[in-house]
């Protein structure tokens, strides 16, 4: 097997169990807190642990980049297996919120997976194939988001959810254990001078396409994470009552993962044809014009398959934006051009909740989906006005 295929599957193994594992134990953080004894402000502590870890992978992640540039990707995904494996078994063994926080912290510092395995694909694989590849590690992550929590799920059941956690870390030991020994980083050369951690801030901010595909991943995570964390009490609106709630919620989440598993790898082939720019349009386009289509559907059934439409096309958007950053920046800033999408992806994150749930407060959920889909129009008017002829060289 060709060198790129075996890292692709090996990475791609890789950014599945880690994607499985953190669904595995994060959903579950309010019931943990539960069980070793938060019982004031349990809101807010769940809402804590949550951005914490989004916050800190903001700030640390263009340094982990820096460092993949410096001394190689494969040992930042290696470094970054091993430190989740250590904070997951610890996280197995806390007693109480503070020492569950400091490990949401210092997961959000010291990580860095998944960004160092989409950076060793995008720079060792051929040109011809990059959207392929880059695809498929987003159904890898698509997989894992849908597998975790029902993993999660069975083995706090059959045990708790401290077994879950241990659980998690062994499974990312694995994993990292197979890229240690078998995965293989060809094109690398260490830069013959030190380089800032952000590279030269002139050839950043030149660098119209890629700034610009940094402003999209940010406002197209945004709106994603406006519209998911209230999907349940949506539901509940739609007739699921509460005690079913989390199933059908769980149900309609895994449609738009299972629509990426289906069509990623297609778009991403479509796009080393036709170009990225174009991919991306499409997708942005069809994801907020699904959102808006969302709001007239009064029953469930109606709404999961409009969903599922969605995350078909809507799955296109984040591998075209990768492929982007692969053909707007040179191999060597990779790293760190991949460090500060994971920075962006981080902020977008961590600011779609607060957004979903102001709105939600304010007026109502219908004004989120409102809202989601006519900012994801936006963001397809951003991505068309892409200059042209910058984008044609990083999109063809």
């Amino acid at each position: 097997m060709e060198t790129w295929k075996r890292n692709l599957w090996l990475l791609w193994v890789g950014c599945f169990v880690t994607s499985a594992s953190f669904t595995m134990v994060v959903p579950f953080l309010p019931l943990f807190l539960i069980h070793i004894g938060v019982s004031e402000h349990l809101e807010m502590w769940a809402g804590l642990l949550y951005s914490s870890a989004f916050l800190a992978g903001a700030i640390s992640a263009p340094f982990w980049g820096a460092m993949g540039d410096k001394y190689g990707r494969k040992p930042m995904i290696v470094r970054a297996g091993f430190v989740i494996f250590i904070i997951y078994v610890l996280t197995a063994f806390v007693t109480n919120p503070y020492e569950l926080l400091a490990l949401r912290v210092l997961q959000g510092l010291l990580t860095g997976f998944i960004p160092g395995s989409i950076a060793l694909v995008g720079t060792n694989t051929p040109e011809d194939k990059v959207g392929y590849a880059l695809s498929m590690m987003s159904t890898a992550t698509a997989t894992g988001g849908i597998m975790g929590p029902l993993l999660g799920g069975v083995i706090s059941k059959l045990f708790e959810n401290r077994v879950a956690f241990a659980s998690a870390g062994v499974f990312v030991l694995l994993a990292t254990l197979l890229i240690l020994f078998w995965v293989k980083e060809e094109k690398f050369a260490a830069p013959k001078q030190k380089t800032p951690i952000f590279g030269p801030i002139g050839d950043i901010t030149q660098n119209r396409p890629f700034l610009m595909v940094l402003c999209l991943i940010l406002l197209t995570q945004l709106s994603v994470m406006t519209i998911e964390p209230i999907l349940p009490l949506y539901i509940i609106q739609l007739g699921g009552s509460v005690k079913d709630a989390s199933l059908l919620a769980g149900i309609v989440f895994s449609l738009v993962g299972v629509a990426s598993i289906l069509f990623a790898p297609r778009w991403g082939k479509l796009g080393d044809k036709i170009g990225f720019r174009k991919i991306l349009i499409v997708g942005l386009l069809v994801g907020g014009l699904g959102n808006l289509a969302q709001i007239p559907m009064h029953e469930i059934w109606g709404f999961s398959i409009v969903r599922f439409v969605y995350g078909a096309f809507f799955c296109a958007v984040f591998p075209a934006l990768n492929a982007l950053i692969v053909r707007a920046t040179a191999a060597e800033f990779r790293g760190r051009a991949f460090g500060l999408s994971q920075t962006a992806n981080q902020l977008g994150g961590m600011l779609g909740p607060l957004v979903g749930g102001v709105i939600s407060g304010v007026f109502s959920i219908h004004s989120v989906f409102w809202v989601t889909g006519l900012m994801l129009l936006a963001t397809t008017g951003i991505a068309y006005m892409l200059d042209k002829p910058s984008s044609q060289k990083a999109a063809a």
